[in-house]
């Protein structure tokens, strides 16, 4: 039985993606960010290991991420703006190579942020999907558009053949945990909007400071 920690709610992923959004869009609370991700962990894990070459990866990053928000300099990474102005001015992230900073905010957070423009695609097209569509080619699509673009052949070919094991659409509502499916596509549509926002400044900022490519 899974405890109420482990369990996922895609209530709560809005509640934390809502909440991430400061200033009339112009800024991301790093700690709800990290919140509407743990969501997405569980997620993904209550669907088994199809998804693990995600979810590892992911978990570490946000811990990560909060070990910083609870160091000694915590305050400068509260926002997404505040993080990227103090490890660029500090010359805390490495732009070119991966030498003394490999863990810097700005990268860890990078990952996470080409995660979650999949996830996004994804349940969008779930959402948008008739009850009978394949979800293994709506997350190869959304994969395909997004992640794999950042992954080596072996790990594409891993994933492509996980996508297959992937449950009906039907269950995957189901995981979502707040009711009937057109309950379910209902809050997606609430919730989707609000990844996006995130997603959208996330990749403004970082184009801005030329920080997309960090390696």
């Amino acid at each position: 039985m899974d405890s109420a920690e482990d369990k996922f709610c895609l209530r709560e992923v809005l509640v934390s993606f809502k909440s991430c959004l400061l200033n009339d869009d112009k800024d991301v609370l790093v700690e709800h960010y990290l919140t509407g991700w743990k969501g997405l962990v569980r997620f993904m894990n209550t669907l088994g290991t199809v998804f693990s070459f995600v979810s590892k990866d992911a978990v570490t990053k946000i811990q990560i991420m909060e070990n910083y928000l609870k160091g000694d300099n915590g305050e400068r990474y509260r926002t997404l703006r505040s993080m990227v102005e103090y490890e660029l001015s500090g010359n805390l992230v490495d732009l070119t190579k991966r030498s003394s900073h490999p863990d810097s905010g700005c990268r860890t957070l990078l990952r996470l942020h080409r995660a979650l423009r999949w996830l996004q695609l994804f349940l969008e097209k779930l959402r948008t999907s008739s009850e009978d569509s394949k979800t293994s080619t709506l997350c190869s699509e959304a994969y395909n558009d997004s992640l794999a673009n950042y992954h080596p052949w072996l790990i594409r070919k891993t994933a492509s053949v996980a996508f297959f094991a992937l449950p009906t659409r039907n269950t995957f509502f189901e995981v979502m945990n707040v009711g009937s499916p057109d309950v379910v596509v209902e809050m997606l549509g609430e919730a989707l909007p609000y990844v996006s926002k995130v997603y959208d400044f996330t990749q403004e900022l970082y184009v801005q400071r030329n920080l997309l490519d960090l390696p």
